[in-house]
C-alpha cells in the first residue's frame, strides 16, 4: 500500500510520462475503434493497456508485431472453427479448449515476454469470436461469424497500431539505453565477481549473491536484445552485440571457476607461480571495474594476456596444474578482450565480432503440458459455470482468466498468489470506479467522444501510474483492463443504465482471477527436484554432443544460459548453493571437453582411440555427480587417454597441461558429488 500512495501521490517524471502516452495511445485507439463503427472498441482500449506494460519503442514494436500476428492466426482458427462445428456448440467448445491448451503450452516453451504475448493473443482472440458467436445462436450466419471475427480482430489491432505510433512520436524510450545499462552493470557485476573468486577471503554466500544477480541480469540483456533490433539500422548490430556479450560472460563464469575452486578447495596445489598469477589477476580485473574508459580497459586486458602467453612460450613448468592454470589465465583475458569489445559496439558498430546468436530458450515439455492443461482447466471451470447460469456476463469468466493464466506461468507460486491477489483488489476498485463514478456520467454522454474520453482519462492516468512501477503493476493491470470492460465505452452508452449487468460482469472478471488463483495452487505442475534433475539429464545429453557442432561453446553457452538462470532460481532456497555449484561446473565441463578435442586434435589429429571415451565417462560422471555419486571409470578414461597422448608426444608441455586439466575435473567431481550429498541441498 504504500508503493500504491507513493506512486498515486509523489509519481517519478518517468511514470507521469508514461501514463501520458498510455491515455494517448488509448484515446486515439478508441477515436479509430469509434471512427470504423467497431461494437466493442473495449478492446481497442485492451489491447493498448497490454503494450504499455514495457514502453520501451522497440518492445512496443516487437510486441505489437506478436500481439498482430497472434491475433489473425487466432482470429483465422476462430472461423474455421465455427465455420465446421457451429451446429455443435458443446464440441466447439471443446475444441476452442484444445486450441488454449495448445498455445499455453507453446507458450511454456518461449521465454520472450512478447512471444508468449503472442501465443495469449492466439488463444484469447478465438475464444473471444467463438464465445460471442454461441452466445447469440439465433443470429448465427456465415456472414455474422466474418463481421464478428473481422470487428475483433480489427479492434486489437488498432489497439496495438496506436499504441506502436504513440510510443515511436511522443517522449520515446529506447530500448538501446536499458540495454546499454543493463550490459555495463553486467560487466561491473561480472569483474566484481571474477575479484571475488580469487580473493580467497570471499564468502560462499556473497559468491552465489554475485552469481544471482549476475544472470538476473543476463537473463534481462537476453530477453531486451530480440527487441533492440526493431529501432533502426543499428538495431540488428546491437542485438548481436548483446548477444556476443551474453555468450563471453559465460565463459568467464566458467573459466573463473576453475580458480576460486582450486584456492579454496585445494592449497596445497597452489604454487608460488599460482599465488602470484591469481595475484596479478585479481589486480588488473580491480583496476578495470574501476577504470573509466572502456579503451584502458582493453589496453590493460591486452597488456595482461601478452604478458603471459610471453611467460608460458620462454617457460616450461614441472607441474601439470601450472601449465593447465597458465593457460585458463590467458582464455580468460581472451574472453575479456572480446566481452569489452562487445559492450562498446552496443554504440559502435564492430562488425568483426557481432556473429553470435542468442541464446536459446530451455524447454521442458513436461512443464510444458501442465501450463497447458491449467489454462484447459481454467476454461473449462468457466465454460461450466457459463452454460449452467446462461449470463452473458459469466463469459468473462473464461477471457481475462485465460490471458492472465498464460502471461503468469513463469512465475514461481510464491510471486503468482501475490500477483493474482493485486490484480483481484484491481477489479474490485475497478467495478467502484466504473459504477459510482464512470457509468453515472456516461450515462448522459450520449456517446459523444469529446465527452467518453474526458470521463475516462483520469480514471486511465491513475492506473497507468501503477502500472508503471513493477511493484504495482498488478494493481494496474487489475484496475485498467477490467475497467475497460465494465465501461464499454461506445457510442450507444445504453448499458451506462444496467448496473445489474456491470456488477455481473464485474463478478465474474473476479470469479475468474480467484478461479485461477486455486488452479494455480492446486495444480502446482512438477516439482523442483524432478525439474533440476531434467535440466541435468538435458545437460548430460549435450556434453555427449558438443563436439558434432561447428562452434561448439557458442552453441554450448546458448543452451546453458537459461538453464543457469532456471537452476539458480530453484536454489535459491537451499544454504549450500550446490545445485548452482553443479550448473556452473556443468558450463565449465563443456568448455573443457571443446578445448580438450580442439588440443588433441592440433598435437595428435582425429585418430585418438581413447578421446570418444573419455567424453562419454565426462558426461557420465557428471550425471553420477548430480545424484550425489563418483564413479572411478571416468578416472580410468583420463589415464587412458594421457597414456595415449605420451606413446604420441611424449610427456611434453602440452600433455602434462592436460594431465593438470584431468586432475582438476576429478578433484570437481568429488566435491560436487559431496556436496550434492549434504542434508540441506536440493537433491
Amino acid at each position: 500500500m504504500e508503493a500504491v500512495l507513493r506512486n498515486l501521490f509523489l509519481p517519478k517524471k518517468q511514470a507521469v510520462i508514461f501514463a501520458l502516452k498510455g491515455v494517448i495511445a488509448m484515446a486515439m485507439a478508441l477515436t479509430v475503434a469509434l471512427f470504423l463503427n467497431l461494437d466493442r472498441p473495449y478492446w481497442a482500449l485492451v489491447s493498448a493497456v497490454f503494450l504499455q506494460i514495457r514502453p520501451e519503442s522497440g518492445l512496443v514494436a516487437e510486441k505489437a508485431l506478436c500481439q498482430i500476428v497472434g491475433t489473425v492466426i487466432g482470429g483465422l482458427f476462430g472461423i474455421l472453427l465455427l465455420t465446421q462445428l457451429i451446429s455443435y456448440p458443446y464440441l466447439a467448445l471443446g475444441i476452442l479448449g484444445l486450441w488454449l491448451g495448445i498455445n499455453s503450452t507453446l507458450s511454456a516453451l518461449v521465454r520472450q515476454t512478447n512471444f508468449i504475448y503472442g501465443f495469449a493473443m492466439a488463444a484469447v482472440t478465438a475464444e473471444i469470436i467463438v464465445l460471442l458467436v454461441i452466445a447469440s445462436p439465433t443470429t448465427v450466419s456465415s456472414q455474422a461469424v466474418f463481421s464478428i471475427a473481422q470487428s475483433r480482430m480489427s479492434e486489437i489491432i488498432i489497439g496495438s497500431i496506436c499504441a506502436g505510433i504513440v510510443s515511436h512520436l511522443f517522449w520515446p524510450v529506447k530500448v538501446k539505453n536499458g540495454l546499454q545499462i543493463q550490459a555495463k552493470s553486467l560487466i561491473n557485476q561480472t569483474l566484481n565477481y571474477l575479484v571475488t573468486e580469487l580473493n580467497i577471503q570471499g564468502s560462499h554466500e556473497e559468491r552465489h549473491q554475485q552469481i544471482d544477480g549476475i544472470l538476473a541480469t543476463l537473463g534481462a540483456v537476453n530477453e531486451d536484445s530480440s527487441a533492440v533490433r526493431y529501432e533502426g539500422p543499428k538495431g540488428p548490430g546491437r542485438a548481436r552485440a548483446a548477444n556476443q556479450l551474453s555468450q563471453k560472460v559465460l565463459s568467464l563464469l566458467a573459466l573463473i571457476q576453475i580458480f576460486g575452486r582450486l584456492q579454496r578447495s585445494h592449497t596445497k596445489l597452489m604454487s608460488p607461480l599460482l599465488t602470484q598469477l591469481f595475484t596479478q589477476l585479481k589486480q588488473v580485473l580491480a583496476n578495470i571495474a574501476q577504470a573509466n574508459s572502456v579503451d584502458d580497459c582493453i589496453e590493460q586486458v591486452k597488456n595482461l594476456r601478452r604478458e603471459l602467453t610471453e611467460y608460458r612460450a620462454n617457460n616450461s613448468s614441472e607441474l601439470p596444474f601450472e601449465s593447465h592454470m597458465l593457460n585458463v589465465s590467458v582464455d580468460i583475458t581472451t574472453e575479456l578482450t572480446v566481452l569489452l569489445r562487445a559492450y562498446r559496439a552496443l554504440e559502435e558498430r564492430d562488425t568483426r565480432l557481432l556473429n553470435a546468436p542468442s541464446t536459446v530458450t530451455y524447454r521442458d515439455p513436461l512443464a510444458a503440458i501442465i501450463v497447458g492443461f491449467r489454462t484447459v482447466m481454467v476454461f473449462f471451470i468457466g465454460a461450466c459455470i457459463w452454460v449452467s447460469t446462461g449470463s452473458p456476463a459469466a463469459i468473462m469468466i473464461m477471457i481475462l482468466p485465460v490471458i492472465f493464466s498464460i502471461m503468469l506461468a513463469r512465475f514461481p507460486l510464491i510471486v503468482l498468489r501475490v500477483v493474482l491477489k493485486r490484480i483481484m483488489i484491481g477489479v474490485v476498485v475497478a467495478s467502484f470506479v466504473s459504477i459510482f463514478y464512470a457509468l453515472n456520467l456516461l450515462a448522459y454522454s450520449g456517446g459523444q467522444l469529446e465527452i467518453l474520453i474526458l470521463v475516462l482519462a483520469g480514471p486511465y492516468f491513475i492506473g497507468l501510474l501503477l502500472l508503471a512501477d513493477r511493484e504495482t503493476l498488478p494493481y494496474g493491470l487489475g484496475f485498467c483492463i477490467p475497467f475497460s470492460i465494465l465501461v464499454s465505452p461506445s457510442t450507444d452508452m445504453s448499458r451506462a443504465f444496467s448496473i445489474d449487468y456491470t456488477l455481473s460482469a464485474a463478478m465474474a472478471i473476479f470469479t475468474g482471477v480467484a478461479i485461477l488463483f486455486w488452479v494455480f495452487h492446486l495444480i502446482t505442475g512438477p516439482s523442483a527436484q524432478l525439474l533440476v534433475h531434467r535440466i541435468f539429464k538435458a545437460t548430460h545429453q549435450d556434453l555427449l554432443d558438443i563436439n558434432k557442432h561447428s562452434a561448439p561453446i557458442v552453441w554450448y553457452n546458448q543452451r546453458m544460459a537459461d538453464r543457469l538462470l532456471r537452476l539458480t532460481h530453484y536454489d535459491q532456497g537451499s544454504q549450500s548453493r550446490a545445485i548452482t555449484d553443479l550448473a556452473l561446473t556443468a558450463l565449465n565441463l563443456g568448455h573443457a571437453a571443446v578445448r580438450l578435442r580442439s588440443v588433441c586434435e592440433n598435437v595428435a589429429g582425429k585418430d585418438l582411440k581413447y578421446f570418444a571415451l573419455w567424453q562419454h565417462a565426462l558426461a557420465d560422471a557428471f550425471l553420477l555427480a548430480s545424484k550425489g555419486q563418483v564413479d572411478q571409470r571416468f578416472k580410468h578414461a583420463c589415464d587412458a587417454l594421457y597414456q595415449e597422448l605420451v606413446c604420441i608426444l611424449g610427456e611434453s608441455q602440452q600433455v602434462e597441461a592436460i594431465q593438470g586439466m584431468f586432475m582438476r575435473i576429478n578433484l570437481t567431481f568429488e566435491r560436487s558429488a559431496n556436496s550434492i550429498k549434504t542434508p540441506n541441498s536440493l537433491l
